[in-house]
């Protein structure tokens, strides 16, 4: 009898080791996006609920991730992680009232691809994650895997972000 009840919880340890490995390079481009840019400066603007932009970044890229994963495609990691990463990368909370906000929601992935484009070389992929994100929305449909996994998971994240009813819960985001 004993055995039978601390089986579930050496099953539940090996579960939660394998996720933390499974996630260990995801969270390594993550980071390395991260100090490459001014992504940091992002954490101050909300996006969707109480989301800043950064968090919602690092939500997509962790959904994106687990989603290519999950289903078991062949996709380039990085590209995956780093067009998600930069698909909202502007510098502006698009709530406040202001001309230049008008239209966000189809101005912002052009906007995004400039900021990015400015700071580091992208390749065709990264640069179709962040220009095609907002896809019907934009009438360019993605072109790459890694760009609808990424529409799919931005739209997923939005969704959650905009609709919790729970105060969010920080996810811890390496910064330094």
């Amino acid at each position: 009898m004993l055995f039978y009840w601390s089986e579930p919880e050496i099953s539940i340890r090996i579960v939660e080791e394998k996720g933390r490995r499974f996630m260990e390079r995801a969270e390594f481009y993550i980071s390395q996006i991260i100090e490459k840019s001014r992504l940091k400066e992002t954490n101050q603007f909300i996006h969707h609920g109480n989301t800043t932009i950064l968090e919602h970044n690092v939500a997509v890229a962790r959904r994106a991730y687990r989603i290519a994963k999950g289903l078991k495609l062949n996709v380039s990691e990085k590209e995956l992680i780093f067009g998600a990463m930069l698909h909202d990368y502007y510098f502006y909370d698009w709530h406040e009232k202001d001309s230049g906000h008008r239209l966000h929601g189809y101005y912002h992935p052009g906007l995004s691809l400039k900021n990015a484009i400015k700071e580091m070389e992208l390749t065709a992929i990264e640069k179709d994650i962040i220009k095609k994100h907002m896809f019907p929305l934009t009438l360019s449909p993605p072109k790459y895997k890694e760009s609808i996994i990424v529409c799919l998971a931005d739209k997923l994240c939005a969704l959650e972000e905009t609709f919790r009813k729970k105060k969010l819960v920080r996810i811890p985001i390496k910064v330094d």
